[in-house]
């Protein structure tokens, strides 16, 4: 992608930041060093940048392997007209940092919510009496600890070497397999490749087997779904949204076919985007 888009001149890229954190890593892959990267403070902020003209892209993360979906991207969909480009597996490790390096220094640790959790198994065992402060970005944590000598961040590599921080201990993550998918924004649809998804948002009424009928054209179809998730629709109660992903791209036959049998069975539904699986 990097390569194709670079000859329609610097990409606009927003993210969520500020710099170093995993979602500007995973820009990087997907983009390259050519791409104008702009930080977000917030999931809210990137789809604004990008609605408004201000950004190409906009890259969000969606789900975690050890804390599942990010609820709030999911929820950006609802009213965001935004489509889905592509998406962006970028491995996540967490290193604990500090000026010092020493662990005997740490009274206590900076991180992000979902990268504290991530290593609460370790924090426990090695750093029981230290308390665990959430802030905004693993970024952030880093940088706090450049005047706080007693202070340690749970962050990337990329984030030590950016703020002059020391690894205390590397990869302290609890699952090895820690893995981030993010998903990249656009105006504009993706190109199909011959190795695509899907993604679908729809509703449907509250009945026994309702979903069960709603997702059997795929079936039918010979389409492999890869992921469901659902959301309160924040419009009624006990009314929910289903995220669905299926292979293939919307301009297939057998997958246009599909989606518009499960259409008509819905109560509303949005196409999220057709875009490349990551490889």
């Amino acid at each position: 992608m990097s390569a194709s888009l670079s000859l329609e001149g610097p990409q606009k890229v927003a993210y969520l930041g500020p710099r170093a954190t995993f979602t500007h890593m995973a820009c990087m892959q997907k983009f390259g060093s050519s791409a104008h990267y702009v930080p977000a403070h917030s999931i809210k902020e990137v789809f604004n940048e990008v609605e408004r003209g201000r950004a190409n892209f906009g890259v969000v993360p969606i789900e975690n392997t050890t804390e599942g979906v990010v609820n709030h991207t999911l929820d950006m969909f609802i009213d965001s007209n935004l489509l889905i480009y592509g998406e962006v597996i970028q491995e996540v490790s967490h290193h604990l940092l500090s000026k010092s390096g020493l662990l005997e220094d740490v009274k206590k640790v900076y991180s992000h919510p979902h990268a504290i959790a991530q290593c609460r198994n370790w924090l426990e065992t090695n750093l029981p009496h230290v308390p665990a402060v959430e802030v905004a970005s693993t970024a952030r944590a880093a940088e706090l600890c450049i005047d706080e000598p007693s202070s340690a961040a749970i962050a990337s590599e990329l984030a030590g070497q950016l703020y002059g921080l020391k690894v205390i201990k590397p990869r302290i993550e609890d699952n090895v397999n820690n893995v981030t998918r993010f998903l990249v924004l656009s105006q504009k649809p993706s190109e199909r490749t011959g190795k695509d998804k899907t993604s679908l948002m729809l509703s449907i009424k509250d009945k026994v087997g309702a979903l069960y009928e709603l997702l059997r054209p795929f079936a039918s179809h010979g389409i492999s779904m890869t992921k469901i998730e659902s959301r309160p629709s924040q419009r009624k109660a006990w009314e929910y949204i289903f995220f669905v992903d299926v292979e293939g791209h919307i301009t297939e036959e057998r997958v246009s076919r599909a989606v518009e049998e499960v259409k008509g069975r819905c109560l509303f539904m949005k196409i999220l985007g057709s875009y490349p699986i990551h490889s």
